[in-house]
């Protein structure tokens, strides 16, 4: 695939972040994980599933009743992407592995995404998906403690709420209907309300250098998802100079992990 990286989407989501100040310009580098809003495929009504996801597409197992969950992934920035020049995506079926977990067989698949740029290899980018054939059980509740402290120099709240899932939804065209189809969510696939977009836990995490140490670029990330946080939920991230990142919810437990790397 091709994209211009034109400057709007990113300017969008400078604005979903409340930093509309940080939206970068023509020519300027994109900060990891926003090449998340390019590239991006719009197929036709009706060939979306139940869920809102596309039914068919390049790397999607022809399993039943399949259901989708995105484990995590693995980031590598050989130079940062430019906005407003053409870029183009390779993707390729990397491995598919069959694991067993605590609610069955699952299908563990990963799609290997690299862009270039002036034929330059800019970004490696490795995602994990998990697929399993029915609806899980639900296995998680609504905790809507406090948050309790936090000693890492590094912190950031997740505000999340229904416009703010809407707008990341938009902008990364994600029909799932977990994301803002609460009925939905809670009475076919388990869950307790509505789920915060585990690539937005992600971006936040990759916020927190770029914020506080601007000084350093992000060359690798390398970011695993835990468990959900649900709207109604209060969450924040955190993290150091070390390069240890991390979602935590009320309880302190981790909702999503990183690893990030400096140049």
């Amino acid at each position: 695939m091709t994209d211009e990286l034109p400057p709007g989407p990113a300017a969008v989501l400078a604005g979903v972040l409340d930093r509309p100040g940080d939206a970068p310009g023509q020519g300027e580098p994109l900060p990891p994980l926003w090449h998340w809003l390019y590239f991006l495929e719009w197929p036709a009504q009706s060939e979306l599933g139940a869920d809102g996801h596309p039914a068919h597409g390049h790397f999607l197992p022809p399993i039943p009743e399949r259901t989708r969950m995105f484990a995590g992934g693995r980031l590598r920035v050989h130079a940062p992407l430019e906005v407003g020049r053409p870029a183009v995506r390779t993707s390729t079926l990397a491995g598919v592995n069959v694991k067993q977990g605590r609610t069955g067989e699952m299908l563990f698949v990963t799609v290997r995404h690299e862009i270039r740029q002036t034929g330059e290899l800019r970004i490696t980018d490795e995602q994990d998906l998990v697929y399993r054939s029915g609806s899980a059980p639900a296995r998680h509740e609504l905790d809507t403690r406090p948050l309790p402290s936090s000693q890492d120099p590094w912190r950031l709240p997740v505000a999340a709420d229904t416009p703010l899932l809407f707008r990341f939804s938009a902008l990364t065209a994600n029909a799932h209907r977990i994301h803002y189809d609460a009925p939905y969510a809670r009475d076919v696939e388990g869950y307790p309300g509505l789920v915060v977009h585990g690539p937005l836990l992600a971006v936040l995490m990759a916020e927190l250098p770029r914020r506080h140490a601007p000084e350093r670029r992000v060359t690798g990330l390398t970011y695993r998802f835990r468990r959900p946080v649900f709207l109604g939920e209060q969450a924040l991230v955190t993290g150091g100079p070390d390069g240890r990142l991390a979602v935590v919810g009320p309880s302190g437990e981790s909702r999503a992990e990183a690893t990030a790397e400096f140049a």
